[in-house]
């Protein structure tokens, strides 16, 4: 059987074709791929999680204050949207206030904007949730037909961390293009701690996070005609605190041959296939990276164990930023 083009499985050949084998994380999110993620960011280990719902629950207001310096209302985008549990404070806050009665979610997955647009009038009341599913900057593009008006832009969780150093400023860099001067951006950055907190959190007891990666293999076999024999695969993650980055990998446990179709991928014993990255910051290297992509920062929000950062930035004014050269 042909498998008709889609860009899945160009991009899947492509990763699994080069020299150092490689699969997209955003693939990662099906619907068992989307259910795994909720219970990876319950397990006990993963910090992140519980760090910024700390941040968004004791400190929403805050962050809108400090936003109402700008706008004295503005439409509510997320990015990467997820169930929206933890901007779901912050969404409530800016509700009571009458600071924001519409609220954007885009995520690639259409399991989770139909979920927010079912589940989230009821919560929020008063409040007009129109999901958006796909790329992030494609959907941004549209959306500006629906949202003229200042805006504030989540980008949390962390996903920053799931780019390279040098490809999150070229995000920024782009989604900053994306903004009108005044526009704000809160954007979750996870902070350089001790190694073993941060590999823990990818490397969980139950196995969660394993089943998560190689849900991934499953999905190529269910979508993309794939034969993957996921016991022939292992999780092994891998955090250097030199650089910041904690990577996961599945590593084949055998010499093997795969198919995709029509399509064969050899794997060596012992060869890896790269998943994720994970990249964990510092202050110094958060500040560089929102004033070189074209952002002021305002405020910054910390948990309790300043394991955790949202930070705030804003698109400063053409004059502000010629003012300061």
């Amino acid at each position: 059987m042909t498998i008709p083009d889609s860009n899945f499985r160009r991009d899947v050949i492509r990763g699994l074709s080069a020299r150092q084998k490689y699969l997209e994380p955003k693939y990662f999110y099906d619907a068992t791929g989307d259910r795994l993620f909720q219970q990876i960011m319950q397990s006990p280990e993963y910090y992140l999680t519980n760090a910024e719902l700390e941040i968004l629950q004791r400190q929403s207001n805050a962050i809108l204050g400090s936003c109402l310096q700008f706008h004295r209302q503005f439409d509510i985008v997320e990015l990467g949207a997820g169930d929206a549990s933890k901007s779901l404070y912050l969404l409530e806050q800016a509700l009571q206030r009458g600071i924001s009665y519409h609220y954007y979610p885009i995520d690639i997955s259409g399991n989770v904007i139909g979920y927010l647009e079912t589940s989230l009038p009821g919560k929020l009341p008063g409040m007009t949730t129109r999901g958006f599913t796909g790329e992030y900057f494609h959907m941004l593009e549209e959306l500006n037909r629906y949202s003229k008006g200042p805006k504030l832009v989540l980008f949390l969780g962390a996903t920053i961390g799931n780019m390279q150093p040098e490809e999150a400023f070229h995000f920024c860099r782009e989604l900053h293009t994306y903004l009108n001067e005044g526009d704000l951006l809160l954007i979750g950055f996870d902070l350089k701690k001790d190694p073993a907190t941060i590999l823990a959190a990818y490397n969980d007891a139950a196995g969660i996070t394993r089943d998560f990666n190689l849900n991934l293999l499953a999905r190529i076999n269910r979508e993309l005609e794939g034969n993957f024999d996921l016991k022939k695969f292992r999780h092994y993650p891998v955090y250097d605190p030199g650089t910041g980055a904690c990577k996961s990998y599945l590593i084949s446990t055998e010499a093997q041959v795969v198919t995709l179709g029509d399509t064969r991928i050899s794997f060596e014993k012992d060869e890896a296939i790269y998943m994720e990255v994970s990249q964990k910051y510092d202050m110094g290297q958060i500040e560089q990276m929102a004033r070189k992509s074209g952002f002021t920062p305002i405020q910054h929000f910390y948990d309790r164990e300043r394991n955790f950062l949202d930070t705030l930035w804003t698109v400063p004014s053409l004059k502000s930023v010629l003012g300061s050269r």
